[in-house]
C-alpha cells in the first residue's frame, strides 16, 4: 500500500482548515488587488491558481473579470470549491502540481502563501517550475508567494498554543537539514491527533537557480503583500515576479 505524504493527509483534514480559519482574508484580497493594479492584467486573462484551497482567492479573481482554473492537490478543497463558487469563467480540479495542467494556455500563474517546498526531495520543486513553465503561454507571468526562510529560521517560535473553536492545538516547530517541521497535536471528537507540516527552507537563490532551469526569467522580487522591495534579513515574504522567455 502506498504511504501518503503528510500533505495529502493533513491538507485533506477538516481541522487543517479549523486550524487556520482566521487568516486574514482582507490581506489576500488587497495582495490580489495591489498585483492586478501594478501588472495591469487584462480582463479575461487565463490565469491558474496553483494550490488553490478552499478557492475563495480563485473566485474573487474571477469575480474581477478574469478566466481562473484554481487546481488543488486536496478533494475536500476541490469539492467545497465547487459547492461554494459557481461561476462561468471559473473552475476547479484536483492535480498534483508537478504535473503540467494544459500546455501554453495560461497568461499568468499564481502560487500563493507558501504552497511549494513540502517534497522530501528538492528535485520535486523544480518539477514544479517545469510544470508551471509549460502551462504558461511564451511570454507569461508566474509570482510565487513564499516566506522569507532566513529571517522565520532566525525567528523560529518552537512552542505555541492556538485554541480555535474550542479545540487546542499545540505546535511544536524545529529547523534541522534544510526543513522546518511543524508539529500539530489536539484532540477533538474524543481522539487525539498528530500531524504534522515540513517545508524546506527555500532560499532566494535557489528560486532563481529553478526559475532559470525552466526558461523562466524573474523580473522582480518583493518582500511583502504590499509589494514592497525584498530584503533578505527583514522582508516577510518572498515573492517572485518572473517571465516565461
Amino acid at each position: 500500500m502506498e504511504t501518503k505524504n503528510w500533505f495529502q493527509t493533513w491538507f485533506n483534514s477538516k481541522y487543517y482548515h479549523v486550524l487556520y480559519k482566521n487568516r486574514d482574508e482582507n490581506e489576500a484580497q488587497d495582495f490580489i488587488n495591489s498585483v492586478f493594479g501594478k501588472f495591469e492584467i487584462p480582463t479575461n486573462s487565463r490565469i491558474l491558481d496553483l494550490a488553490c484551497g478552499k478557492g475563495r482567492h480563485a473566485a474573487y479573481m474571477a469575480q474581477n473579470g478574469m478566466d481562473v482554473t484554481g487546481l488543488d492537490l486536496s478533494l475536500n478543497s476541490i469539492e467545497t470549491a465547487m459547492d461554494n463558487y459557481k461561476l462561468p469563467n471559473l473552475e476547479f480540479a484536483v492535480h498534483d502540481m508537478r504535473n503540467p495542467s494544459r500546455i501554453n494556455y495560461y497568461d499568468y500563474v499564481f502560487n500563493f502563501f507558501t504552497s511549494i517546498g513540502y517534497f522530501e526531495n528538492l528535485k520535486e520543486n523544480e518539477k514544479v517550475f517545469q510544470a508551471i513553465s509549460l502551462s504558461l503561454k511564451k511570454h507569461g507571468y508566474l509570482m510565487m508567494d513564499f516566506f522569507n526562510a532566513e529571517k522565520v529560521i532566525a525567528n523560529l517560535v518552537e512552542r505555541e498554543e492556538k485554541v480555535v473553536d474550542e479545540i487546542a492545538f499545540y505546535i511544536r516547530r524545529n529547523y534541522e537539514n534544510g526543513i522546518i517541521t511543524k508539529h500539530i497535536q489536539f484532540e477533538a471528537e474524543h481522539k487525539i491527533y498528530n500531524f504534522k507540516e515540513q517545508v524546506q527552507a527555500l532560499m532566494p537563490e535557489e528560486f532563481e537557480q529553478m526559475a532559470e532551469k525552466a526558461g523562466l526569467e524573474i523580473k522582480e522580487k518583493f518582500g511583502s503583500y504590499k509589494l514592497e522591495n525584498f530584503d533578505n534579513k527583514n522582508s516577510d515574504r518572498f515573492i517572485l515576479w518572473a517571465q516565461k522567455k
